[in-house]
């Protein structure tokens, strides 16, 4: 009998007056009894309307009767038969708007928490069960550019399938914006390295401080051993406004900021990273996922005040709803319907304050949400000693300058076909943020498994 409890069991955090002055953890995860209880609320529908709502097609009712059932280590396998990185996911994707959004049981109460029941089985069986058996090599060799969420799911896709998959990574350490761009509060780095080292256990080579572009172009790759390419490079390069002041010493980019605290470790003592700590006030410019890190993290570094300045409303920000929600929890202020027009000096070159405007919404702009129009003479200063840009990203131009026949937009994205991934160059496919620009992990994850699938056809056509 299902459990027609109509809210989802709660999940235990960290109280936000201890949270916001440590880097562990803010959600604390299921025990056994609240993921048996919150499973007893799967309905197991026939159609399965929440498997359409996954980009990576997880098995969601199927793992979910297994838990019901007690048998955890057989969740968790089921949910790896179509997913790389379930404790990422479990943590980090966008549940409330993709399979949780088609639950059935959200129609009069709150949906399944299946993010949360992802998570409680990838914790359950964390170094547990026996390395994965290595496929039957098939002869065929692919190259992967970027070891993020898509280059490790097309990697891990294919190693099942027999290929020998080699992930040439720039950085000196794998897995993308999984462990440079999202909090260890929200994503600890000891999982996403137990997720990648599975990764290398099936099968995968990973060759770190490799720069695609320099040490070897795409076209070098492609004329020797690797019979296809997959590029999941990112969009590492981030965006600015283009106003006064953005050179002041303490105007930095959401990626610099965040990337000195998650993979140099800026928040541990023993660190000599340099970055803005303690005293004065920080302002975060942009109204996502990532600003909310940046803001987060701030009030962890010990600033007096942290503000989000939006030049929006908060019904049109476009960070999830429980990341806003944290972030209120922990103190940061939110300046809504507020836009920067200058970042001031000083008079010795660094931040003293951001120059703002009141807006006000006007007439919906092509993506659906309403225009935001500046208030004419409204502007105020707002005190701050830092400037936080999180305005969005595009990708680096090495890949598209150092290959040949490689087409992109006007964005800088590679362009590809969509049923298949692969791009304007034969046998180079392509996806993540290097197609879409700056989305979500699952996405990036759900086209790395697309272009696994295309690869594997094409080429078992000549195997």
């Amino acid at each position: 009998m299902a459990n027609m409890t109509p809210n989802k069991c709660p999940m235990p955090v960290q109280d936000p007056d201890v949270r916001n002055k440590n880097f562990e953890e803010v959600a604390l995860g299921y025990t056994f009894e609240m993921a048996q209880g919150e499973a007893e609320r799967c309905l197991n529908c026939k159609n399965s309307p929440c498997v359409s709502g996954c980009p990576v097609g997880v098995r969601i009712p199927e793992f979910i009767a297994l838990i019901k059932q007690g048998d955890i280590e057989g969740a968790y396998a089921k949910i790896k038969e179509t997913n790389a990185l379930p404790a990422v996911c479990g943590r980090v994707c966008p549940q409330e708007s993709q399979c949780e959004s088609k639950c059935v049981r959200g129609i009069k109460g709150e949906p399944v928490g299946i993010g949360r029941l992802e998570r409680f089985a990838a914790d359950y069986c964390f170094g547990k069960g026996e390395a994965p058996a290595k496929a039957a090599p098939n002869g065929k060799k692919v190259a992967v550019v970027g070891a993020g969420p898509a280059g490790l799911t097309c990697a891990g896709s294919l190693a099942k399938l027999g290929y020998s998959v080699t992930v040439f990574e720039a950085s000196h350490v794998a897995g993308g914006v999984l462990v440079y761009g999202i909090p260890q509060f929200r994503l600890p780095k000891e999982i996403v390295k137990a997720e990648i080292d599975a990764l290398e256990a099936a099968g995968v080579e990973i060759k770190l401080n490799a720069v695609v572009g320099r040490a070897v172009t795409i076209d070098e790759l492609l004329g020797g051993e690797y019979d296809a390419v997959f590029v999941g490079t990112g969009a590492g390069l981030p965006k600015f406004m283009g106003i006064e002041g953005e050179a002041l010493n303490g105007v930095y980019s959401a990626n610099e900021y965040l990337t000195r605290i998650n993979l140099m470790k800026a928040y541990k003592e023993e660190y000599d990273t340099p970055i803005k700590r303690g005293g004065g006030s920080v302002a975060v410019v942009g109204g996502g996922n990532v600003a909310m890190d940046a803001a987060r993290c701030a009030v962890r570094m010990g600033s007096e005040h942290v503000y989000i300045i939006y030049r929006r409303s908060e019904a049109e920000m476009p960070a999830r709803v429980e990341e806003v929600h944290h972030a209120k929890e922990e103190g940061v202020e939110f300046k809504l319907l507020t836009n920067p027009v200058r970042v001031l000096d000083d008079g010795n070159g660094c931040v003293s304050g951001i120059e703002c405007v009141e807006m006000e919404l006007g007439e919906p702009d092509e993506s659906g949400r309403r225009s935001p129009v500046e208030k004419k003479g409204s502007n105020f200063v707002i005190p701050v000693s830092a400037v936080i840009m999180a305005l969005g990203t595009t990708p680096n131009p090495l890949i598209r300058s150092t290959t040949e026949g490689l087409e992109t937009n006007r964005r800088g994205c590679i362009i590809v076909n969509e049923e298949t991934m692969e791009s304007s160059k034969p046998n180079v496919y392509a996806g993540g943020d290097a197609v879409t620009g700056a989305a979500t992990v699952i996405l990036a994850m759900g086209a790395g498994k697309k272009a696994a699938a295309a690869i594997h056809a094409k080429l078992t056509a000549t195997l």
